[in-house]
């Protein structure tokens, strides 16, 4: 990994040694920047021992005030703050990345990665604050996504599944039923005549 990150081209707002300390977790950086990652809207000390992220998804930040300023939340691991992140606050930021990337293959262990915090953990006070376990919630997110598909467009119910992330049709027919007590097809019916 360190070789392919070496010889990719470094955003112009990036210098070599912040990336540098960045992805060899140097603590001899920590207070001196801090690191965004765009994607996640999180930022850590060079010292984060989270997955490097990928440069391109990279702001640097010179105090904490600036990374707060542009609505990044400080990293649950690294507590650039130094401050621990409340679990309410972390897991508003967890259910915000579903809500901006539910098409997207999301596991446990990918929304642990993007959050930085363990996948159990992140299970556990994920249900005591929402009530759902973070699968629940990324299911309802993408059955209402669907339905307004079915009600707004003529996409197909494949491709629906597909558009709400889910791009097995029998899969996605089985989980909508579920959610709605309704096949798509059915649900499309109901909602065309009324």
């Amino acid at each position: 990994m360190e070789s392919r990150d070496r010889d990719r081209a470094l955003p112009e707002s990036i210098e070599e040694k912040y990336w540098h300390a960045i992805i060899h977790n140097d603590s001899s950086y920590d207070g001196i920047f801090y690191y965004g990652v765009q994607t996640t809207g999180i930022f850590c000390r060079p010292s984060c021992k989270s997955r490097a992220p990928k440069v391109e998804n990279v702001l640097i930040f010179h105090h904490v005030e600036e990374a707060l300023a542009r609505k990044f939340r400080p990293c649950k691991r690294c507590k650039p703050t130094g401050e621990r992140v409340p679990d309410q606050e972390w897991i508003y930021g967890i259910t915000e990345y579903i809500d901006q990337h539910y098409v997207q293959p999301l596991t446990l262990d990918a929304l642990a990665t993007a959050s930085h915090g363990s996948p159990y953990h992140l299970h556990r006070v994920f249900k005591r604050i929402t009530g759902r376990t973070p699968v629940q919630y990324i299911q309802e997110k993408r059955i209402t996504e669907a339905r307004k598909l079915l009600e707004y467009t003529r996409l197909t119910v494949t491709e629906i599944g597909r558009h709400v992330g889910i791009s097995n049709p029998a899969y996605f027919i089985t989980v909508f039923r579920k959610h709605t007590g309704l096949t798509p097809a059915h649900y499309r019916e109901r909602h065309d005549s009324s």
